[in-house]
């Protein structure tokens, strides 16, 4: 992470512990019937001991240990010259049966879910560094690598980057639910299920115009960038509903299709296009406030204000 501009205040919360002495079990051990538990148990007795007996003193019972002298226990070579006894009885040396090597244990081991873990943390400058494109590098670069060279290891991204997930999901949800209802809402009152689709088909012009407006703001598309494209949804629909509820009337009272569906274009058009421009305008002093406060909310008002001028076009030309 430290390669990245913009970067700083990195931390994990892994602590390494004290030096120490590993035992592992050669191959060369199992023939003789020596397993790592039994290694390991002698090699405790000698440094720590083995109750041998308990002895009533008064009232206290007076535990007697047999282990290595004083002297012995507190050189590492003792190990070296250690000799480990086999289940029948013969003596083998240490290095023989067991590799010894030297390392760090933990100070602490976290856990999430039963799994040890590592989390690495680091806050980010946004003038200078974007998270999503240091996140996507990481996944795509030094984390599949790292995977590789180590097989147990799994990754996630978590914290802010998690929270985002969760909620572009549940925005993903809460839209499909909310189409749904303007359609039911729309077939309703219009007594048909073709016209409600008439309608909604200006949705993804207002996507269009959306993804537009960031290109022309210069504008990374955020959280907030896809909650104006949900209110989008419900405010682009108007002027369809505008066209169609004119057309419908103009055939009602005895009007060729055709012939309606042009005066509907005529006779709407002032309508349909104050609509968009008095929602644009209101979004206008928004769009151009330059303060710190104002620049979460200037995605939100550009994927509205621009959604809304390009669907506006669309609509009168396609609906």
């Amino acid at each position: 992470m430290r390669k990245y501009q913009g970067t700083f205040d990195i931390a994990d919360n892994f602590r390494p512990g004290k030096v120490e002495l590993k035992v592992r079990a050669k191959e060369t051990a199992r023939p003789l019937g020596i397993t790592l538990a039994g290694l390991a148990r002698q090699v405790r007795q000698a440094f720590y001991g083995e109750e041998a007996v308990r002895i009533q003193r008064g009232r206290d019972d007076v535990k007697v240990m047999v282990r290595y002298s004083e002297p012995e226990r507190r050189t590492l070579g003792t190990i070296e010259e250690m000799r480990i006894r086999t289940p029948t009885g013969k003596e083998v040396p240490l290095s023989e049966v067991a590799s010894l090597t030297y390392g760090r244990g933990y100070s602490v081991v976290n856990r999430v879910d039963r799994q040890r873990q590592i989390t690495v943390v680091s806050d980010l400058d946004e003038e200078v560094a974007n998270a999503e494109r240091i996140i996507r590098e990481l996944d795509s670069g030094f984390l599949p690598d790292l995977v590789k060279r180590h097989p147990g290891i799994r990754y996630a991204f978590e914290g802010q980057k998690q929270r985002a997930s969760e909620s572009v999901s549940s925005l993903f949800k809460g839209f499909i639910i909310a189409v749904l209802g303007i359609y039911l809402l729309l077939a309703t009152q219009l007594r048909s299920y073709v016209q409600p689709l008439v309608i909604l088909t200006a949705l993804p012009f207002g996507m269009v115009g959306a993804i537009l407006g960031h290109l022309v703001m210069d504008l990374p598309i955020t959280l907030l960038s896809l909650f104006g494209m949900v209110a989008l949804s419900g405010i682009v629909v108007n002027d369809s509903i505008i066209l169609l509820d004119f057309i419908n009337r103009a055939i009602r009272e005895g009007t060729p299709l055709a012939q309606a569906v042009e005066e509907s274009g005529k006779a709407r058009f002032r309508p349909v296009i104050l609509t968009s421009l008095t929602t644009v305008a209101g979004l206008l002093p928004l769009l151009l406030e330059r303060s710190f406060q104002a620049q979460f909310l200037i995605p939100m008002a550009v994927s509205i204000a621009f959604g809304l001028m390009v669907a506006t076009v669309l609509t009168l030309l396609f609906v």
